[in-house]
């Protein structure tokens, strides 16, 4: 038997910040708060085909690229409606070496946090 990821645990300065973001980034909804750290996924709550995202609290700063970063798809429209949805609501164009030839954007949330929004649309 093998494993799945169950949750993602992304330290962050503001957790209810982010994870407002975050929930219109993938349409989810806070599932659990505890201790300042904000948990949010799916409607359908933990366990499920995704993971969930865990905000936790932290007072040092984010340095540096990411090693680990998060990749996201649209779901209901095309990658430049996509874009320029993600950019309304907070998002940031990130310069971490690319080309400017990927078929990929590559985007910050509010904390610098890396992420890619790419072509492939998934229904």
């Amino acid at each position: 038997m093998a494993c799945r990821i169950s949750e993602l645990v992304i330290e962050c300065r503001d957790p209810q910040q982010l994870a407002a973001f975050w929930c219109e980034v993938l349409g989810f909804i806070v599932l659990h708060t505890e201790d300042g750290a904000v948990e949010i996924g799916p409607r359908e709550g933990f366990g499920g085909l995704q993971p969930t995202l865990i905000f936790s609290p932290t007072t040092e700063p984010k340095t540096g690229k990411a090693r680990l970063h998060i990749d996201v798809n649209a779901t209901d429209r095309d990658q430049d409606a996509e874009l320029q949805r993600l950019l309304e609501i907070g998002a940031r164009p990130a310069d971490i070496g690319q080309t400017g030839e990927e078929p990929w954007h590559v985007l910050a949330d509010p904390e610098g946090n890396e992420f890619c929004l790419l072509r492939a649309r998934l229904t």
